[in-house]
């Protein structure tokens, strides 16, 4: 992988949450609302598990 391979994943990112707060911005300040009430412990399981799967899925692709 190369930085400007993870400079492209960022951007496109930055592209896709922009867009959902363009289209939903009610559902996306709800969504927001629901994670701040969500306890650490269940944040931190749940990104540990995305860091996982992001990691794990950036591996198959550039293998």
């Amino acid at each position: 992988m190369t930085l400007a391979g993870l400079l492209q994943g960022v951007a496109v990112v930055l592209a896709l949450e922009g867009i959902a707060y363009a289209l939903a911005p009610g559902l996306m300040r709800r969504g927001l609302a629901a994670l701040a009430a969500t306890p650490e412990d269940a944040l931190r399981i749940a990104g540990l598990v995305a860091a996982t799967l992001g990691i794990g899925l950036a591996w198959l692709l550039a293998g």
